[in-house]
């Protein structure tokens, strides 16, 4: 028989799962997803979620609760009367009703390799890090954050130039397969469930702002780490003297480069910048207001003459 789900999520990176449960014939009781956010040009009108969007499309009832301190909300989950709880970056913390408030409980798909980054910003975090290998893992949520047992796992490669939005593709499409693989083992009634290890804990934390700004002064690697781990969104950035006036620059793709000078200098034409060790070439670049360009039409609209310093 077909698992009757409630689906938990909000972001792009959980519509896929959602979309891969009705596909396989589960039945969708219903979808819970954070309440429509200010958005558009003017930040006036109310945008629901992706998932919000999604679960329309399939004509599967919502339900937007702020929190699940009210008990009419408790109630209404445990009234759906489902067999399981799937959650994918839902942006609620879920109380121990809900966690225990469908026959079987809820079942998680994390982006990375449990323990290693538990916590809200597991994609770009492993990248920041230099983390060559990550995964998706569909966990069984217990009270703990991101600490319950580990039902499924499939690791992922990350590439030396690979992005943190180009991981999230591939992690989200890949978790949408796993969880179909758990929801379809949890139907047979042979689902694993595997303690995680209490060794390799660490914890992804969410992007601040303040760490957003590139240090020019840390080792190439880990500049060019940190560039392609927030690209594209939130973006790393440095200022730039343009005309007169102090600019921001968003940085969104890099590439590791040879080269000797102050970190912050301007080696050449090509964007290559000194780092603490070694340097980094700047290959995509964004000025405010303005889209995305390669460095050499970036460099057409922008001139930066060697010898500069940017920071």
């Amino acid at each position: 028989m077909p698992l009757r789900i409630i689906f938990m999520g909000t972001p792009e990176f959980s519509v896929p799962t959602l979309l891969a449960l009705a596909e396989a014939g589960h039945e969708i009781a219903a979808v819970y997803t954070q309440p429509p956010r200010p958005g558009g040009r003017r930040g006036l009108d109310l945008q629901k979620s992706p998932v919000h969007q999604a679960a329309e499309r399939l004509g599967v009832p919502v339900s937007t609760p702020i929190n699940f301190k009210q008990a009419a909300d408790r109630r209404l989950f445990r009234d759906f009367n489902a067999d399981v709880a799937v959650v994918v970056a839902y942006g609620l913390l879920l109380p121990e009703e809900i966690l225990s408030g469908t026959r079987y409980g809820c079942y998680n798909g994390h982006a990375s390799l449990l323990p290693r980054w538990r916590g809200a910003a597991p994609i770009q975090r492993a990248i920041m890090a230099g983390d060559r290998e990550t995964g998706m893992m569909v966990m069984k949520m217990d009270k703990g954050l991101d600490t319950g047992p580990v039902a499924l796992t499939r690791s992922v490669p990350i590439g030396e130039a690979m992005t943190a939005g180009e991981l999230h593709d591939r992690l989200m499409q890949v978790g949408a397969v796993l969880m179909t693989e758990a929801m379809a083992k949890l139907e047979a009634g042979d689902l694993p469930l595997v303690p995680q290890p209490e060794e390799g804990v660490v914890y992804a934390a969410k992007i601040s702002k303040e760490e957003t700004r590139i240090d020019f002064s840390r080792p190439a690697a880990q500049v060019h780490n940190h560039i392609r781990g927030l690209s594209p969104f939130p973006g790393a950035w440095f200022e730039l003297d343009i005309a007169g006036r102090r600019e921001r620059i968003k940085v969104l793709g890099s590439e590791t480069s040879e080269g000797k000078g102050a970190h912050g200098e301007v080696l050449d034409g090509t964007l290559r910048i000194a780092c603490g060790e070694g340097a980094v070439r700047l290959t995509r670049l964004q000025r405010a207001g303005g889209k995305a360009l390669a460095a050499a039409d970036f460099l057409r609209g922008t001139p930066v003459a060697a010898g500069a310093r940017i920071s």
